[in-house]
């Protein structure tokens, strides 16, 4: 039916009788009718509002009242990590710092880490200074291994103004954490404890940790902060811990610690001169060598552990100082070229850690033993020889230190012998570097240690060496006429020469036509460039660029009138027609 034919539909009223005990509920307000509105029931009405998605918002920390990126490295406060063995000080120690230096590793029975490693650490807007110690052991055996690592750390809390004492809240509290505590109160009275619990990712939930915190009180250095090293847990209480506590020890320092002087940073007031650089030094050697021993001497302290074990160092210990006004960072790695494959465990990561650091640095100092190069046929053997040549491959400086020659000071005809034969050696199973220079110390007497560290620093000069083109075209057209080429005719011909980085030096050889430069004229341009610029002893780098001849006019023309040419094919010839002519 049409619209206007309808009729309206009125549905019958329908009346419902309610018992007299529900007429004496109060009835709901009338709500007014709007369209677009939605009606709820009453048990809707009454639930509380739903909680938004997601994981709520963490209220933002409060941002430290000193800008602690504009103090100066030297004076910002230094915490030390303390604790028992396998309690997560390397893996604190790695989140702080943000990189994973420390070698990690779950040895209940054993202690990876032996030295001091020291690092700035970044928590939030905060900056400090952070040491991981070894684990502490107060009953170890006098002159062993674990005596020598407390020993180590005693020396190192007068740098520390603050200290994070770690316990494994899984385990509890147990006795070596209490008698840690007593070694604290004893040799560390000035320096202000937290008391951190790490391990408590697993125990969040489950209400554990508030008797495991009223249990740590029991180490009487106040409330402790529940923190996962691994996870990244309780980061921001640490930080609200250690905010209030740095800045009223940045206040105590004269101009707050701020660093006044022209703001101009190292690398862009050496911009002009890449040998003014920081140098990177990385120690090699095998085992139980005194490498060790040696970066000791050269910091003059007692910066890493030595003893007569073999293969005592696992991490690559990172240190900073100060040579003739040039700022060096010295790597002590661990002896891996012995254990490599033979050994699991934290040897295994040392080995892997090794290799890094090795391609990490800019010069090289391989260690030999002059004892045992007196005793042996040869003065280097295979995986010494290895080493070696994968720092020349890898472009790295290199300097050749024999070590122990004190041994050697009652045979005068051993030591000629071994000063004789080194040298000599080495330029053998190295002949693509010439004149590597070698060293001969005593790293356990401290001789030597200054002529290293010349040898050192010449090496790095002369691989961050530079030449101008024009100096070098200059210098080229001298040398391609004494050179004896076996046929003048086919003699390749070179445009240009020219260095286009440093760092070790490489060079481009810009050659005319497809004629390249043979083996054997490249070593003549290594040997003449090593001879007439002093820069022997680094790996030097050429490489071969062609220039294409000038295309002639004609097959120019033609390529330009590509379009308007047809070639058209004869049984005796092909010609080239124009079509505009026809």
């Amino acid at each position: 039916p049409l619209p206007s034919q309808t009729k309206p539909f009125n549905p019958p009223r329908l009346t419902v009788q309610l018992p007299d005990a529900a007429r004496a509920l109060p009835l709901l307000p009338r709500l007014p009718f709007s369209a677009g509105c939605s009606y709820s029931t009453v048990a809707e009405i009454s639930e509380p509002p739903a909680k938004p998605k997601g994981k709520p918002k963490r209220s933002p920390m409060k941002q430290s009242r000193i800008d602690f990126t504009k103090v100066d490295a030297a004076l910002l406060p230094t915490i030390i990590l303390v604790g028992r063995p396998n309690v997560g000080k390397s893996a604190l120690f790695n989140r702080l710092i943000r990189r994973r230096e420390a070698l990690v590793y779950n040895t209940p029975g054993d202690h990876v880490t032996r030295d001091i490693r020291e690092g700035v650490a970044k928590l939030g807007d905060l900056r400090f200074r952070v040491l991981d110690s070894a684990g502490l052991e107060t009953a170890a055996t006098s002159g062993s291994i674990l005596a020598r690592t407390v020993d180590m750390t005693g020396n190192v809390l007068v740098r520390s103004q603050f200290a994070i004492f770690l316990i494994d809240v899984r385990d509890g509290l147990q006795p070596l954490d209490l008698e840690v505590g007593q070694w604290l109160r004893k040799h560390a009275s000035g320096i202000h404890t937290i008391v951190a619990m790490n391990k408590s990712e697993s125990l969040d939930e489950h209400g554990v940790l508030t008797s495991a915190a009223g249990e740590a009180h029991r180490l009487g250095f106040g409330d402790p902060v529940a923190i996962s090293a691994e996870t990244g847990l309780g980061m921001a209480e640490l930080y609200e811990t250690l905010r209030p506590l740095f800045e009223e020890y940045m206040f105590q320092l004269p101009n707050n610690g701020l660093n006044q002087d022209d703001p101009t940073s190292e690398a862009e007031a050496s911009e002009g001169d890449e040998s003014k650089l920081p140098l990177q030094l990385a120690i090699v050697g095998r085992p139980n060598v005194g490498k060790s021993t040696l970066l000791n001497a050269l910091l003059q302290e007692q910066r890493v552990l030595v003893g007569p074990e073999s293969g005592l160092t696992r991490d690559s210990i990172r240190a900073k100082f100060q040579f003739d006004n040039r700022t060096v960072y010295l790597v002590d790695t661990a002896g891996w070229m012995e254990r490599a494959g033979k050994e699991k465990g934290p040897s295994s990561l040392s080995v892997v850690q090794s290799r890094k650091n090795l391609m990490r640095a800019h010069i090289v100092a391989l260690v030999l033993d002059a004892e045992k190069i007196a005793k042996s046929k040869n003065s280097v053997d295979h995986q010494e020889v290895m080493i070696a040549r994968q720092a020349i491959e890898e472009g790295r400086g290199l300097v050749v230190v024999v070590n122990k020659m004190d041994l050697l000071r009652e045979n005068q005809r051993l030591l000629e012998k071994v000063m004789d034969a080194v040298p000599k050696e080495i330029q053998t199973v190295i002949p693509q570097v010439t004149g590597i220079p070698v060293v001969f110390v005593s790293a356990m007497e401290g001789r030597g240690r200054v002529a290293v560290m010349h040898h050192v620093i010449e090496t790095y000069e002369k691989w961050c060496f530079r030449l101008s083109t024009s100096r070098l075209n200059r210098w080229l057209r001298k040398v391609m006429s004494r050179h004896s080429w076996k046929d003048s005719a086919t003699q390749p011909k070179v445009k240009y020469f020219t260095q286009v980085k440093a760092r070790p030096p490489t060079f481009v050889t810009f050659m005319s036509g497809k004629t390249e430069l043979s083996d054997t004229d490249i070593r003549f341009l290594t040997r003449s460039l090593k001879e007439d610029f002093d820069i022997g002893g680094i790996p030097i780098r050429i490489l071969q660029r062609s220039i294409p001849r000038k295309v002639s006019s004609f097959k120019s023309n033609i390529k330009k009138r590509g379009s308007s040419i047809k070639r058209m094919k004869t049984d005796k010839r092909t010609e080239v027609s124009d079509p505009t002519q026809s």
